[in-house]
């Protein structure tokens, strides 16, 4: 698998991983009916760094990272990440979030930190742990989730 900086020309493949996912409206705290357009400024804009995960020619993830805070906090990274429904549970999420913690510390970040993690997100939530996050705080019924009400979100972070 290749991971590489996402370019112009990858637009469309970006857009049909992260528009399922945010249309579900069960992992990110973004309008579930926002456009294409919005979506993919969101997720390419300019003040991130966007990657792809890439196998034999097919972009099956998608990350991006930024700095968490501007100022005195630019030391810490926060990154969000998407792989397509047709390659869960094939590592991918697991790969790009080594590649991340990797580029991060090339970078000279010092910590990473994901600030809004759905609690209901378990999967996820699990991998991250494995990777060296730890729950450091938790916003109690902070996500409106479709099916499940309100739930929490965690703060994960992980020094570098």
């Amino acid at each position: 698998m290749l991971i590489r900086n996402a370019e112009a020309d990858d637009a469309k493949a970006i857009a049909a991983i992260i528009l399922p996912t945010i249309r579900e409206g069960t992992t990110y705290a973004l309008d579930p009916n926002m456009s294409e357009a919005d979506a993919l400024a969101y997720w390419m804009g300019p003040d991130k760094e966007t990657f792809v995960a890439e196998e034999d020619g097919v972009i099956l993830g998608t990350y991006y990272m930024r700095p968490n805070q501007a100022g005195g906090g630019r030391h810490v990274c926060n990154c969000g990440y998407m792989t397509s429904a047709t390659a869960t549970g094939r590592g991918i999420a697991r790969r790009m979030c080594e590649h991340s913690l990797e580029h991060a510390r090339s970078r000279g970040y010092r910590a990473m930190q994901f600030n809004f993690v759905v609690s209901t997100n378990e999967r996820a939530v699990r991998l991250w742990q494995s990777l060296g996050f730890e729950v450091i705080g938790r916003l109690p019924a902070a996500f409106r989730h479709p099916t499940a009400g309100y739930v929490d979100a965690f703060v994960m972070y992980q020094q570098l």
